[in-house]
């Protein structure tokens, strides 16, 4: 029963959420076309349930091609477009993922979907958060709201962010799945929306 109303209010909450705020949609996607070169949205290849690769949609926020440089964003990243810093402070650039939750790839609330390349190095416990749609927002979203800040104050982002903000990350995954239910999913998006708010 959980799982179908879940599923019911992914699809409803997306629907109007996209309904509503399309003219708002329209201007940011205006915006990224006037302030860079490059398509209004990106598109990368993430893990979700059971292993199965999707593509996750955001707005573009970075130049074209800025992920050969990385995957991971770090402080005061020069990839970014002006846009690009608006709408990731407000992580407006995750929108587009409503279209995801539609199409069932993603859900409302779960563990944020990873790369393949961080995925490789799950171990046997942390590929459980794989058992469960990935999401918008979970319990290591509104944690780490600021990772990109995080690790720009690292002489090794990306080992930092293996050994210590990865693992830490995905406990809180776990947290989620074990905890799981319609009134943890309710606080954990008015949490989300509170943070990033303040």
């Amino acid at each position: 029963m959980y799982q179908l109303i879940k599923r019911i209010f992914d699809i409803t909450s997306s629907l109007i959420a996209l309904i509503l705020f399309s003219p708002f949609f329209i201007f940011i996607a205006s915006w990224i076309l006037l302030d860079s070169r490059g398509g209004v949205f990106y598109k990368q290849i993430r893990v979700g349930k059971n292993q199965k690769e999707f593509g996750l949609l955001k707005f573009r926020s970075m130049r074209t091609n800025a992920d050969r440089a990385g995957q991971l964003t770090i402080g005061n990243d020069n990839r970014v477009t002006r846009a690009g810093r608006f709408i990731r402070r407000y992580k407006l650039d995750e929108i587009p993922q409503l279209i995801n939750i539609i199409k069932g790839e993603m859900s409302v609330v779960g563990p944020r979907p990873e790369v393949p390349k961080y995925v490789a190095l799950y171990s046997a416990e942390q590929l459980k958060v794989l058992t469960v749609l990935p999401g918008l927002t979970d319990y290591a979203t509104i944690e780490y709201l600021d990772e990109q800040k995080l690790l720009g104050t690292s002489e090794n982002p990306e080992q930092l962010y293996v050994e210590e903000v990865m693992p830490a990350k995905l406990d809180l995954n776990l947290k989620y799945i074990h905890e799981r239910s319609l009134a943890v999913d309710l606080k954990l998006i008015f949490k989300t929306i509170g943070k990033i708010f303040k």
